[in-house]
């Protein structure tokens, strides 16, 4: 039995395509879990029929989220936003959330955990955050390692990489500001900056600002963050059958 793992979309910059980068769904699988892509549509707010479908869901990477979600008028340095993907997301998130089933969120993925738990974001950190270090190098390949980041003792994620410290790559602009409602920050980078979240309650939510599905196949050890993320689903999945 697999678990079925529902995994967000992005619109082109033409609203032509639904869809997602390749190394998500790779990543998936290799952890044994089955990926379905969720597609956006536009004007729906209401996906309950999606997450009934699936056992747990990943939260993607890609646009900035609108500010106006997290009460603030946009800084100059705010790239690309998509308040229809905002919307799309934020209510398969409160979906799955009121279902406590498991939730992946990566790079965008845990800004928009935070957000949807009422937490804030810094819309550029390179302005917004005195001594910022880099977060997102140009000409770089995706699978290459960047920075440090320090993992905090007894959470889930040190549990996945067994280790205080690892390096990973990095990719984003923007991050987690005040934490949402029953979050708890469990990574840092060096420079401050949250790099991972988890949830507070007996529940599987969990947040990373890098990019661990282009880091897989390279450096297998990121494929753990797979691997627990659908363990969890499959419970999940199995504790509904047993119903």
């Amino acid at each position: 039995m697999k678990p079925i793992i529902g995994v967000t979309t992005f619109l082109s910059e033409q609203s032509k395509y639904s869809s997602v980068n390749k190394n998500y769904i790779d990543s998936i699988y290799a952890a044994g879990g089955l990926p379905v892509n969720i597609p956006i549509i536009a004007g729906e707010t209401n996906y309950d029929a999606y997450v009934d479908m699936v056992d747990g869901i990943l939260f993607t990477g890609g646009n900035d989220i609108a500010p106006y979600f997290f009460g603030e008028n946009p800084v100059k340095q705010l790239h690309s936003m998509s308040s229809v993907r905002d919307e799309y997301e934020l209510a398969l998130f409160k979906g799955a959330y009121e279902k406590n089933m498991p939730i992946f969120g990566i790079c965008r993925g845990i800004q928009l955990i935070n957000v949807a738990l009422e937490g804030t974001l810094y819309q550029d950190i390179y302005s917004q955050v005195p001594g910022a270090l880099g977060h997102y190098p140009e000409h770089t390949a995706a699978d290459e390692f960047y920075h440090s980041v320090q993992i905090t003792g007894g959470t889930k994620l040190h549990e996945i990489f067994g280790t205080d410290r690892i390096f990973t790559n990095s990719f984003h602009h923007q991050s987690v500001k005040a934490l949402g409602k029953n979050l708890v920050t469990t990574a840092f980078s060096e420079d401050g900056i949250v790099e991972a979240v988890e949830s507070t309650e007996d529940r599987f939510l969990l947040g990373v600002q890098w990019h661990p599905e282009a880091m897989t196949n390279r450096h297998p050890m990121f494929l753990g963050l797979f691997t627990r993320f659908v363990q969890e689903s499959l419970a999940y999945k199995q504790r509904g059958v047993s119903v």
